[in-house]
């Protein structure tokens, strides 16, 4: 039997997709490949870079060693991938760079999750700063050393536009470029990635994705850790009647099959309200080109207001019983301390991060020193900046 709304699924791709072929091009002109387009090229270059497998040890909210089975960095970015590329393809659109940006999204983010960047942050404030959108351009564009005619990975513009603002414009016209992040400025001297319009829809697709595959599969693992129960969500406009629901037709299912069906069908229900709120979107806007995505006012793909109300209201419940659980906060508390030791002891001593880091921050002034050691600790993995803490500061090693 077919899935209901099956039918409505578009296979051809829409005028106002991503075109491969008339992307704007790479940085650095490169032949392209013979079999792959030019956005199959950038998601394989994704997903072998180092960036990309250290994402399998880096955490969201547990640290590595809490437990094999909470999510990572990778397997959350597989997660997101696998939401954007079936909508991509439902909204006949181009689920190659869809895949791409969902796939990269979290390369910039250090290592410990959240506890980890506001660390970065508030030792780089006198800097310039650290955000997790700003390094991943730096990581893709720079940072990632593979290839002997260029440096990062040479993606597509549509890719690094894509990622750079997937969240949306990051200023409001092109006269306001100081405004933005200092490691999205640096790149602009390269490259202007209309920082002051909407992405495409394929990066608005992923960001929305991520959001989806945020939220469920955060409800998923505080379930599962015991962070809050069942009983405590009910009281959630999303997720209270989808468990009464489950109850009602599996009284007797047991605690992880309940979890998993009711967040799969959490995903669902995102998943078509997004698809019936962004089809609207687009009946009244009636997009010719890419183009035209990006000089509307506001974005094409979206929920509908009341699922982004009850998924504010679900952010504020995880945050409340999850991210600032007393178990949560103590491994967080001690994850910041290791960045800022970290970071306060290069600082101070060059000399002891690796010979190829040394190298870099040798005779550099003071911010650029400072912001090439951000760049090796985000670069960590929780286990490793566990580890060379531990090297750095215990005096039994």
């Amino acid at each position: 039997m077919i899935a209901a709304g099956i039918t409505e699924m578009v296979f051809k791709n829409s005028c106002y997709a991503s075109n491969p072929h008339s992307s704007r091009g790479r940085l650095f002109v490169e032949a392209e490949s013979q079999t792959r387009s030019v956005f199959q090229r950038d998601r394989d270059r994704i997903v072998h870079s180092s960036a990309f497998r250290r994402l399998k040890y880096k955490t969201q909210v547990f640290v590595y060693h809490e437990g094999d089975h909470y999510r990572t960095r990778l397997t959350h970015s597989l997660e997101v991938a696998q939401i954007a590329r079936s909508l991509a393809r439902t909204l006949g659109v181009n689920e190659d760079i869809a895949e791409a940006l969902a796939l990269a999204h979290d390369l910039g983010h250090p290592p410990f999750g959240h506890a980890g960047e506001e660390a970065l942050q508030s030792v780089m404030a006198p800097y310039g700063g650290f955000d997790h959108n700003g390094q991943a351009i730096r990581i893709v564009t720079q940072l990632e050393a593979r290839y002997a005619n260029f440096d990062g990975l040479n993606l597509t513009w549509e890719t690094l536009e894509g990622l750079a603002k997937h969240n949306g414009p990051l200023i409001q016209s092109s006269k306001d470029k100081g405004k933005l992040p200092w490691a999205l400025a640096e790149y602009d001297k390269l490259q202007d990635l209309d920082w002051h319009t909407q992405p495409g829809v394929e990066a608005q697709i992923s960001a929305l994705a991520d959001d989806i595959a945020y939220n469920t599969h955060d409800v998923d693992d505080g379930l599962r850790a015991g962070l809050f129960t069942v009983d405590d969500l009910m009281e959630q406009p999303l997720v209270g009647p989808i468990i009464l629901d489950v109850y009602k037709k599996y009284p007797n299912l047991e605690k992880g099959r309940l979890v998993h069906e009711t967040t799969r069908r959490m995903i669902d229900q995102m998943v078509g309200d997004l698809l019936q709120e962004t089809r609207k979107r687009l009946k009244k806007f009636k997009p010719k080109s890419v183009d035209n995505v990006r000089e509307l006012a506001s974005p094409v793909v979206a929920l509908s207001e009341e699922m982004m109300q009850t998924n504010i209201g679900l952010k504020k419940f995880l945050f409340q019983r999850m991210y600032r659980h007393p178990r949560v906060n103590r491994m967080t508390n001690k994850a910041a301390k290791v960045i800022k030791d970290l970071f306060s002891l290069f600082k101070a001593e060059n000399e002891l991060m690796p010979e190829e880091w040394f190298g870099r921050v040798k005779g550099m002034d003071d911010t650029i020193r400072a912001r090439i050691i951000a760049d090796y600790i985000s670069g960590m993995t929780d286990r490793f900046a566990l580890q060379e803490h531990k090297r750095q500061f215990d005096v039994y090693e």
